[in-house]
C-alpha cells in the first residue's frame, strides 16, 4: 500500500502542477499583469519555492487520505478533495483578499480553482489508493 501512496504523491503533484499552470499561467495571467505592482519584483527567482511548497502540500494531502480516510474509494476521495479545496481556497482566495488589494475576480478564481484542483487531486488519489476488493 505504501507504493501506492508514493505513486499517488507523484501523480497528484504532476496533475496539480499542470492545473496550476492552466489556472495561473493561462487563465489568470492577464489579471496578474494588471496587478503587477502588488507582486514581488523578484518572484521569478523564487519560483523554485513554489514547487517545493506544492510538493510538500501534495505529500500532506495524499498522506491524510492514505492514513485517515476510510473506507477508501474514488467517491470518498473526491469529497475529501472538495473539503480540502474549500478550506485551502478560503485561505488563499479570501484570506489574501482581506489583506492585499487584489481584485475580487482573483480571490474568487483562487477559491474556485482550489476546489476544482483538489477535487481532481482527490479523485486521482482515490483511483490509486483504494480498498482491496474482497
Amino acid at each position: 500500500m505504501f507504493k501506492k501512496y508514493l505513486l499517488a504523491v507523484v501523480v497528484v503533484f504532476v496533475a496539480i502542477e499542470v492545473m496550476e499552470f492552466l489556472l495561473h499561467g493561462l487563465i489568470l495571467g492577464g489579471i496578474y499583469k494588471d496587478t503587477a505592482s502588488l507582486w514581488r519584483p523578484d518572484m521569478d527567482k523564487l519560483m523554485w519555492m513554489m514547487y517545493v511548497i506544492a510538493f510538500l502540500q501534495t505529500i500532506g494531502f495524499v498522506y491524510i487520505y492514505y492514513k485517515l480516510i476510510n473506507p477508501k474509494s474514488p467517491f470518498r476521495a473526491v469529497w475529501y478533495g472538495l473539503t480540502y479545496g474549500f478550506v485551502s481556497g478560503v485561505g488563499m482566495g479570501y484570506g489574501t483578499y482581506a489583506m492585499i488589494q487584489i481584485p475580487y475576480s482573483l480571490a474568487i478564481s483562487w477559491f474556485i480553482g482550489s476546489i476544482v484542483m483538489y477535487c481532481i487531486a482527490g479523485w486521482l488519489t482515490g483511483l490509486i489508493i483504494k480498498e482491496k476488493a474482497a
